[in-house]
Order: C-alpha cells, then structure tokens, then sequence
C-alpha cells in the first residue's frame, strides 16, 4: 500500500464519519453512561462486600454476626416488643430469615420469644439485658468498620457521600419479599 492509498482510506473514513447520524453519537454517549452506571454499580457492590468482611472480622470476637446484629438493633429500636412479622417487614427479609437469626440470638441469651397479651398465636420478640450489653459492644465495633472503610475520606467528603446515600435509599421502590 502506498500513501496515496493510505490518504484515500482516510479521506473514506472521515467521509463516513460524517455521514453518520446523530443517532448514533447518541446512541454511543448512552453506551458510555451505561457502562460508567455498570461501573458504579459494580464499585459499590465491592464496597458493600468490603464493609461486610470488615465488619464481620470486628464482630467475630463478639460472637455475632453482621444479620444478628442487624436485627438485634431492629429489636431494640421498637417501643415494645415487635412480632416477627413486624422485623421481617423492617428487614426487608423473608419471616424464615427473621426466624432462624432470632433462633440463634435466643440461643444466645440476647432475645428472648415472648407471648403477645392479646393473641395467642403472636410471638413478640423481646430484648435482654444480655443483648442490651452486646449491643453496646456492638456500636464499637460498628463504627470501627465504618472508620476503616471511610478513611481516605475528608469529612466534607463523607458528609457529601451520607448526602448520596441517602438520596440512593430514599429514592429506592418499596421491594415487597
């Protein structure tokens, strides 16, 4: 090949360049925010697994897992004693899940099933001094994860990304299990 040859293969490619529509430079912008959102999601996901291996490692000692602690705080942050229905719901959980995670926290001494006053078919959950305790441990452990995640970060910076997350998780659909 020549470079008379090489000048009209680049003439043909800048003339076809040319005549494509602005479809398609649309259509490439939206590939490219498409795979930037596939790159976010992706990023996140990591960050979620990265949190959870931390945490996990801070609750280890603890005797707990990142779910029993979940919803050891769902327990406690109810006025009275909830149903399982009722932390299922909160959890966003099938009741099995709900189930099996107050199963080994009452093996545990943390919660204990309670029978509801007015219904006798209703089991309410109740929290113990002994998951009062926990939980208290917990909060240390919690924040010593969440420091270890966020440490690059200036406090401008997590402010900005709280302001995110919470528009992420306030804008989500209610999911129905």
């Amino acid at each position: 090949m020549d470079a008379s040859d090489s000048s009209d293969t680049d003439a043909t490619d800048a003339a076809a360049a040319a005549q494509r529509s602005p479809d398609h430079h649309r259509d490439r912008d939206r590939d490219h925010e498409r795979d930037s959102d596939g790159i976010l999601a992706e990023q996140l996901l990591r960050l979620t697994r990265r949190l959870h291996r931390i945490q996990s490692r801070q609750l280890e000692p603890i005797g707990i897992t990142p779910a029993q602690f979940r919803l050891l705080r769902t327990v406690a942050s109810y006025d009275a004693a909830p149903r399982m229905a009722d932390l299922a719901q909160r959890l966003d959980v099938v009741p099995r899940a709900v189930t099996t995670l107050v199963d080994a926290l009452e093996a545990s001494g943390r919660v204990r099933r309670a029978p509801d006053p007015d219904s006798r078919r209703v089991v309410r959950i109740e929290i113990t001094d002994e998951g009062r305790a926990t939980l208290r441990s917990l909060r240390h452990a919690r924040r010593a994860a969440a420091e270890e995640i966020l440490a690059p970060l200036t406090a401008g910076q997590r402010e900005v990304l709280g302001e995110l997350l919470s528009a992420l998780v306030d804008g989500m659909p209610e999911r129905r299990c």
